[in-house]
């Protein structure tokens, strides 16, 4: 029985990759097939025809590569500004008892519980008071109040699971508050910050509704308004260009989530060893 464990489990995982990796394979598979055969009945992986003119047909459409770099600018500096405010303030919640961190993680939850449909207006209102609505910056700010909650809450979880002994025995040895933080905490806080940061980049990447309601510039668009532009205006889509911009849009996430997998990976065996 215990010979057919392990094969039973290799069965598994492969299925369970398959599984996830599934519906990229299908992007890409489509992103080179023709409008006709993705009209059609027929259902197969690999296209009848390849249509590699589909990602230059969806590279050529007005302003897909400007805002895409849009796109970029916004994630990166929301996932940076999200970061930096998360870091601190997740560790005053993790460590501080009483009514402050009471009513942190109260805000916390009630922040998740309203649907995006209910805040969109107020944000919209006090953005067009400071003359920001039709910005990246605006955008910006809406995408790291939006995402700060839910880091805070990631974050907080990773700094109760460092033991605060650690901090202690660091206080005992002589080292200020500062070096422990940044010599004993921070390094076993790494994978979740991390984590915190793919969750942040990845949200604020294909984030739709906010940038629906707030852009109005087609100089300001970020790739998800910019794709909807693929529709005709009787309805019509062009699903092969379509399928190769969504493909293109897919990278930017793939690569960053492949070069933080491996600080994820160092900070945990940082902390296993430092732990």
């Amino acid at each position: 029985m215990r010979v057919l464990v392990r094969p039973a489990q290799y069965v598994a995982l492969a299925l369970y990759i398959v599984f996830l990796g599934f519906p990229l394979l299908w992007l890409v598979s489509a992103s080179m097939k023709s409008s006709r055969e993705l009209n059609s009945l027929t259902v197969s992986l690999i296209p009848q025809e390849w249509h590699w003119e589909n990602y230059a047909q969806a590279l050529a459409r007005q302003g897909l590569v400007h805002s895409a770099w849009n796109s970029l600018v916004v994630a990166l500096v929301s996932t940076a500004l999200v970061v930096l405010i998360a870091i601190p303030a997740s560790y005053v919640l993790a460590r501080l008892r009483g009514k402050v961190r009471a009513a942190g993680v109260g805000w916390i939850l009630v922040s998740q519980v309203f649907p995006v449909i209910l805040v969109i207006l107020p944000l919209f209102l006090i953005l067009r008071t400071v003359n920001l609505t039709d910005s990246l910056v605006g955008l910006t700010l809406v995408h790291t109040t939006y995402t700060l909650p839910f880091a805070l809450w990631m974050l907080q979880g990773y700094v109760s699971a460092i033991p605060v002994d650690l901090e202690e025995a660091g206080s005992m040895d002589g080292a200020s508050r500062l070096t422990v933080l940044r010599t004993i905490v921070f390094p076993l806080l790494m994978p979740g910050v991390v984590a915190t940061a793919m969750f942040s980049f990845v949200s604020s990447w294909n984030e739709f509704f906010f940038a629906l309601v707030l852009l109005q510039s087609p100089e300001n668009y970020t790739l998800p308004i910019t794709l909807t532009m693929f529709i005709g205006g009787e309805g019509k889509v062009a699903l092969g260009p379509l399928a190769a911009g969504s493909a293109l849009a897919a990278i930017p996430s793939i690569v960053f989530f492949s070069l933080m997998q491996k600080r994820l990976t160092g900070g945990l065996l940082s902390g296993a060893v430092k732990g």
